[in-house]
This record gives C-alpha cells, sequence and structure tokens, in this order.
C-alpha cells in the first residue's frame, strides 16, 4: 500500500512521463489527493490512477513533479541514494577514464536521475550546484555519501564548495548563495582556487567567482579536436574566457593564438594560464569585444587567421528570444567566415539547448551563403559524456559543436 499523496495529470503528460521524460508541469495536474509539503515525494498518476512514478513536488516551480523512479518497488532510504551516486560514478570511470576522472562532471542532472543537481569534480574539490528543493533538501545525506563513495575508491577529496548563486533557486522558493559546505570533522580550506589539469595544460580555477561551477568541462575533448589541426596556423579564439581553446590550438602547435575576451578578469586568466603552460611567447591576449572586433577586422579587410574558434557564451536562454540569438550566431559567423581564406578552419558552437541543432545548421547555412562561402564539415561533436545526454529527455541534449574548412 503507497502512502505517498498522488498527483493525477492529463493525458498529455501521460504520454510524457510515459516516454522517460521526469517533469511534471502544474498546469498539467488536474487533481491532488493526500497533504504534503513543497519538497516531499509524492506519486504522479494517470487520470485513472494508475502509478507513472515518483518524485519532488514543489508548488513554486513551473515544474510542479520531478520524477526520480518509475519503480513502485523504490524505497527512497540511504541504500537507494547510494546506489543512485555508484551507478553515475561507474559511469564516469567508464567514460572519462584516467586522468580524466580527476576532472569532470560527476552527476548531471536529471542524466542521472539528480534532478536539478549538478557535481563538478577538479581534482580534490567538489563544486556542487542544486536547482530543486527537493535535492536541496537532501543534499545533507547525497554529499557527505557522495565523499564517502570517492573516498572509498582510492579518490582524493578534501572539500566541497556549493555554487548556489544562481537566480533559478529564487523561482524555487530558495535564497541564492555561496560557501563550504562543512564536513563532519574536517577543515575548511581557506582558498577558492585550485589547480587542474586537462588534455596536459594546466589552468587555475576559481571555484568561487568563476563562471558556471568555475570551468567549462564540457569541451574537453572538442579542445582537443581544436588542438589537432592547429599546428602551424594563426589563431583567432573568440570568447576565450579562460583562454582553453586557444591553449589547447597553442599547445597544438600554432604559430600564433589571439585570445579575446571583453572580460577583463577573463583576458587577466587567459595571461596567466598562458604563462604557466609556456605559451604565452605565442599567445596573444586582447580585450575586447568580439562583435566589434570581428567589424573592424572585417573593414580593415584583414587575413591575418586561417583558424577562427567561435566559443560564445548561449545568447538565449528561453524560446522566446531564439530567433534573436539566432541572428547573433550569425552574425559572427558570417563575420568569422568572411575573415577566412579559402581553406581556413572554423571551429564554432553553441551551449543553448533553446538553439536546437536543426536551427544551428539551418543558422550556418545562412551564414555561409551570405558570405559567399562553402563549408567543407570536418567533425560535428557533442558534448563530453560526463555530460550525457538522454534521448527521451531533450533539455540534457545542448552542446553544438562544429569544424569546418572554408572551400
Amino acid at each position: 500500500m503507497r502512502t505517498y499523496p498522488k498527483f493525477y495529470i492529463t493525458k498529455k503528460e501521460e504520454r510524457a512521463a510515459r516516454s522517460g521524460h521526469p517533469w511534471v508541469y502544474g498546469e498539467e495536474v488536474t487533481k491532488v489527493e493526500g497533504r504534503y509539503g513543497n519538497g516531499d515525494l509524492v506519486d504522479v498518476v494517470t487520470e485513472k490512477g494508475k502509478y507513472l512514478g515518483t518524485g519532488f513536488v514543489n508548488d513554486n516551480s513551473k515544474i510542479r513533479v520531478r520524477l526520480i523512479s518509475t519503480n513502485t518497488n523504490d524505497k527512497f532510504d540511504e541504500a537507494f541514494w547510494e546506489r543512485r551516486l555508484r551507478y553515475a560514478l561507474d559511469y564516469r570511470k567508464t567514460v572519462m577514464p584516467g586522468d580524466d576522472y580527476k576532472c569532470c562532471r560527476l552527476i548531471f542532472g536529471e542524466a542521472d536521475q539528480f534532478p536539478g543537481w549538478t557535481v563538478d569534480r577538479y581534482n580534490d574539490l567538489l563544486v556542487i550546484q542544486t536547482l530543486s528543493l527537493g535535492m536541496e533538501l537532501r543534499k545533507h545525506l547525497l554529499i557527505p555519501l557522495l565523499v564517502k563513495l570517492l573516498r572509498s575508491d582510492g579518490e582524493q577529496i578534501a572539500a566541497v564548495y556549493e555554487r548556489n548563486d544562481v537566480k533559478i533557486r529564487l523561482l524555487e522558493g530558495m535564497e541564492e548563495g555561496k560557501g563550504w559546505f562543512a564536513l563532519s570533522g574536517e577543515v575548511i580550506p581557506v582558498s577558492p582556487v585550485t589547480a587542474i589539469c586537462e588534455n596536459g595544460i594546466y589552468y587555475d580555477v576559481d571555484v568561487e567567482n568563476g563562471q558556471k561551477t568555475g570551468f567549462f568541462l564540457d569541451q574537453k575533448y572538442n579542445r582537443q579536436s581544436v588542438a589537432r589541426l592547429a599546428k602551424g596556423k594563426r589563431v583567432l579564439d573568440c570568447f576565450t574566457h579562460t583562454g582553453s581553446f586557444g591553449l589547447n590550438a597553442a599547445k597544438g602547435g600554432a604559430v600564433h593564438v589571439t585570445a579575446v575576451d571583453v572580460s577583463g578578469e577573463a583576458c587577466r586568466m587567459t595571461a596567466r594560464n598562458a604563462e604557466r603552460n609556456a605559451v604565452a611567447d605565442r599567445v596573444e591576449v586582447v580585450q575586447a569585444d568580439v562583435f566589434a572586433l570581428l567589424d573592424k577586422l572585417e573593414a580593415e579587410h584583414s587575413w591575418d587567421y586561417d583558424f577562427i574558434i567561435l566559443d560564445p557564451p548561449a545568447f538565449t536562454k528561453s524560446r522566446k528570444t531564439v530567433r534573436n540569438a539566432a541572428s547573433g550566431y550569425k552574425d559572427i559567423n558570417m563575420k568569422a567566415m568572411k575573415l577566412l581564406p579559402r581553406g581556413g578552419y572554423l571551429a564554432t558552437c553553441s551551449c543553448s539547448h533553446f538553439m536546437t541543432e536543426d536551427l544551428f545548421v539551418e543558422m550556418l547555412q545562412e551564414a555561409a551563403a551570405e558570405a559567399h562561402v562553402q563549408l567543407r564539415q570536418i567533425e560535428a561533436r557533442q558534448q563530453a559524456p560526463d555530460h550525457p545526454i538522454l534521448w527521451n529527455v531533450p533539455e540534457t541534449n545542448y552542446l553544438k559543436f562544429y569544424i569546418f574548412q572554408v572551400v
């Protein structure tokens, strides 16, 4: 006999749930039986009362219920969560073997059946972002359990930092904030800056002030693809952030890299990373607005670069603005195509889920037509496998990455 409150949903939402999508939207709930508090576990059932799954409820959110299980035999105790954490870790050890496991995403929200929960590992430091109330209420169980499992595998974990300074928490009825998570009986570190090595390149990562959780791990293998093509090239790395694509190009043998970002702090960090990796003599760091710089280079009829990398931030975070975002993507891609000589190389990407694969490809085709060039595709890639894509949850598929030769 199940004791959880019941949430009856429409046939439309039933189809989504049966397909494996874990979100139940508030407007699709037709009736509720039983008492509950936000963050509690509830059962989701069909209009006729047939069980579909169990998840966290939150009346503050548009996503009323986030399903975590479709198995009526599951008991949501410590053993349940330990099994689920172990499953996620074993997957990472398989797809991110060796040193890559030291620096990767250990938990990727819904893709690992931890709704709204992200855990990134930077060597001995874990950085956690919690965006759903259900996970927030259980983090004091989950975080020590995760650390215990990692240490039992021989992994050195020194501390945990929380990056909950994101406005989406307000929509879930939670406060924003960031700081160290106190593991029982352990000393909290003084510095939030740690060192990582990715693809043989060393970086300082500031988990307190860096974007997202401090570093963009999802482009790890895409950076390797850029490095393989960079030998002998003059590279323009746009939206460089911490210099990761440019540094990979330099390590790959580029004769010169110009790394551009509008952020002064990003430029300073890129310069430090270039020094640290002994490529500062070939990496020039420029603080500038990328759109304005591309306009300037086009006006000057510059042919200084034979490899351009475009790794912009997400231009859209909603369906309402996706067309405007497409215009921005098209603008920078068209300008880059015009700046490249025939035979030059372009790496371009979008990290917005709302800029779908079809829209991104359509944009690239239009940009190429307006630039009067043809594109020879070298690679089409996605996010690294520590950010797994569930085919029944399209929101987990967000990163598009292409490498072309302009012909």
